[in-house]
Formats: structure tokens, C-alpha cells, sequence
């Protein structure tokens, strides 16, 4: 028996000494799998402090509807350019207002608003 000469062919004709084709589309498609099934296990695992059932999406709506009314209550309302949203007891104010002292006072009101346990005060002063 002699050696196979130069440009001997393998047995799937190529000339090529690679696996076959079928072999590295099973290798690619493992890969491809395990690399799924890893990013879905991650995402899925991940803990999303904003996502809300609908209760809580219910009191959170509540609860900035009752820090806009006391807003609203206020001797010098200039709020009107105010948002106001919630989440799990913690307010959050944006928006732009006139002075410091609104800012200040938007703040103070919404503090006192019950089930209110922290105001974020993100509002601008326009000046």
C-alpha cells in the first residue's frame, strides 16, 4: 500500500482535512443553544425593582394623586408644572418651579402626604 500523494482527496472529495459538515453544524447549533438558554436563564433571574403588579401600580397611582391634591392645597400653588409619580412609599417630584422656596415647600407638602416614607425632589428652579 502507498502513501497517499499530493492532492489526495478526502473521503467527502474536498481535498480538506476538516471534520464534515454535518459535525460543525452540530457543534455550532450546541454553542448556539447553550448560549441561549444562558442569556434566558440570566434575564429571567434578574431582579426588576421597577416592575409592578397591578396593585401596586393601583396605590402608586393613588398615591401621587394625593401628593398632587396637597400640592394643588398649597397658599402659593405654583405646581402646576410638576410631575409627580410614585413607587412603594417613595415619591418622586420633577419638573420646574419658580423659586427655591417652592422647591423647598413642594417637598415639605409631599413629605406629609401619608404613606409617603421619602421624597426624591428632582424639581429646577427656572430662574
Amino acid at each position: 500500500m502507498s502513501p497517499p500523494h499530493r492532492g489526495a482527496r478526502d473521503d467527502d472529495g474536498s481535498g480538506s482535512s476538516r471534520a464534515p459538515r454535518s459535525a460543525l453544524q452540530a457543534l455550532r447549533q450546541a454553542v448556539w443553544l447553550s448560549a441561549l438558554t444562558l442569556a434566558i436563564g440570566l434575564t429571567s433571574c434578574a431582579d426588576n425593582r421597577y416592575s409592578q403588579n397591578s396593585d401596586q401600580r393601583i396605590e402608586a397611582s393613588r398615591m401621587a394623586g394625593r401628593v398632587r391634591e396637597a400640592l394643588s392645597a398649597g397658599v402659593d400653588y405654583k405646581y402646576d408644572a410638576v410631575k409627580v409619580t410614585a413607587l412603594d412609599g417613595l415619591v418622586q417630584l420633577s419638573g420646574f418651579v419658580e423659586t427655591s422656596a417652592q422647591r423647598a415647600s413642594a417637598r415639605a407638602i409631599a413629605g406629609e402626604v401619608p404613606g409617603v416614607k421619602s421624597v426624591e425632589n428632582n424639581l429646577a428652579v427656572k430662574n
